[in-house]
């Protein structure tokens, strides 16, 4: 069940023709019409909404503003549970199989109601015989080596389930892992489910590391997407997927040894499919915990973008860069430089861009103070930065490196966009590391994907993948019910 309330620092402004929905941090204002306001005034001081499903289209809208926030309980377990066929491809994982096979005996789900099919991509080791041992039906890719994609697709073709589970050889199910996901496809607009994805061990430091901050790790808010140019995906590791829809898009393509999954969720969501992601119903997934495998593993990772782009042309990287915003960062990061001059130069600059912010707030029936103002603003620019940055320490990384061994005046920026895209990711994501060994780990997580994109495009020689689509704003038009 999903309800809805207000996010932090948003309060709901009654007018004469509707309201007007103001969220301090960062500042944003959007008029909305009587009745609309009349549905969100139930909302009331933090309490959840009520009729959620009635009014699903525009709450969303609402949450992807960033004015309410959605939370998501479990279904109640249905009376007729579905029958799910789990599939698991795998190429010399014994071991590794054995212990995911162990973990789904386990499930706490109707027996009469589950199958497991192991697909065996040419294994030399005895991985069937040991999918076998655990009672699994074990099928051939129809080829050594085929790749993930396609032994699923074999699994796919081979099972009776209505809903079709997948999960990889190297991770483990939590016991409830389908009871926490399957009731969710009660929303018959659901296409695909995934749940959250977490590492087997937090041992070393690299573990810790790759627990939060995997590709793999959706975060601890539940999300739902349907079509949109944004990137959302789901991970094949924890994936569900309705039989029907699933061989309706002709499956995982079978080519793709990197990023099938992407390009699985897009192409649902672009033919109007819907895909749901909650932190529920957990994986475990054995990470590479060594320096090596990790850097391999993001370098492989990154030359998936290539492929994806031109599969996906449409879905380019977008950044809201505001002019004035950008204007007044760029005058702040020449300090260094510019000295007392760029410092008041960016004071001015800042003073007045919050005067013509106020008055345009005030047009909107919003009368806001100076300070609360300039507040908003810095809270701006520290987004601004943050983004820029990482984008910058994503993709060109190598490059500023050597900018700053050419030219050592480049030294502070480099280091100031290393910094704050590191610490807004330390802070965010909460991991329990030192900050400095944190850091060590994503500045080799940066190098290993950037070189892995920068590869990609070579072998495609296609570099869409480096263009950026600026924006000035984000479109808050009046929401209507």
């Amino acid at each position: 069940m999903m309800t809805y309330r207000f996010a932090s620092q948003v309060e709901l402004i009654e007018q004469r023709d509707g309201a007007v929905l103001l969220k301090s941090i960062p500042l944003s204002v959007l008029r909305v019409n009587r009745a609309c306001a009349t549905l969100l005034k139930g909302l009331g001081a933090g309490g959840p909404a009520a009729n959620p499903a009635q009014h699903k289209a525009l709450f969303e809208q609402l949450v992807a503003r960033g004015f309410l926030e959605r939370s998501q309980t479990v279904p109640e377990v249905p009376q007729q549970y579905p029958f799910v066929s789990v599939i698991i491809p795998v190429r010399d994982r014994e071991k590794a199989l054995g212990r995911c096979l162990e973990s789904l005996s386990a499930l706490h789900y109707p027996a009469e109601r589950l199958e497991v099919i192991v697909v065996d991509d040419g294994s030399k080791d005895n991985s069937a015989g040991c999918a076998k041992r655990w009672g699994a039906k074990v099928i051939s890719s129809g080829a050594d080596g085929a790749g993930p994609a396609a032994a699923r697709n074999r699994g796919a073709d081979a099972a009776r389930g209505e809903i079709l589970a997948f999960i990889d050889s190297d991770c483990t199910a939590s016991k409830e892992w389908l009871r926490e996901l399957v009731p969710l496809f009660d929303d018959a607009a659901l296409a695909a489910v995934g749940g959250k994805v977490a590492g087997i061990s937090k041992e070393s430091a690299l573990d810790r590391y790759e627990d939060v901050m995997s590709s793999l790790c959706m975060g601890r808010h539940p999300r739902l997407a349907g079509k949109g140019a944004d990137t959302f995906y789901l991970p094949s590791c924890n994936l569900l997927v309705k039989k029907e829809v699933f061989l309706g898009m002709n499956g995982f393509a079978p080519a793709m040894q990197v990023g099938e999954d992407v390009d699985l969720c897009w192409r649902m969501r672009d033919k109007g499919r819907r895909i749901a992601y909650m932190p529920a119903g957990t994986v475990f997934h054995q990470h590479r915990n060594q320096p090596g495998a990790f850097m391999s593993r993001r370098f492989f990772y990154g030359t998936s973008e290539e492929k994806l782009q031109r599969l996906h042309p449409t879905r380019k990287k977008q950044m809201v860069v505001p002019p004035l915003p950008a204007g007044l960062l760029l005058v702040f990061l020449t300090i260094p430089w510019t000295g007392g001059f760029g410092m008041l130069l960016a004071g001015i600059m800042a003073v007045m861009e919050s005067r013509l912010l106020k008055k345009k707030t005030q047009k909107m029936g919003v009368d806001l103070g100076l300070f609360q103002l300039l507040r908003a603003r810095l809270r701006t620019l520290v987004s601004l930065l943050y983004y820029l940055s990482f984008h910058l320490v994503r993709y060109y990384l190598i490059v500023m490196i050597v900018l700053g061994i050419l030219q050592p005046l480049f030294i502070p920026v480099l280091l100031l966009m290393l910094g704050c895209a590191a610490m807004v990711d330390f802070r965010v994501k909460k991991v329990q590391l030192p900050f400095i060994s944190f850091f060590l780990f994503y500045i080799l997580e940066q190098l290993a994907y950037g070189l892995g994109v920068f590869w990609g495009c070579v072998k495609g020689m296609n570099f869409r993948s480096y263009v950026v689509v600026l924006r000035r704003h984000i479109d808050h038009r009046r929401v209507d019910v």
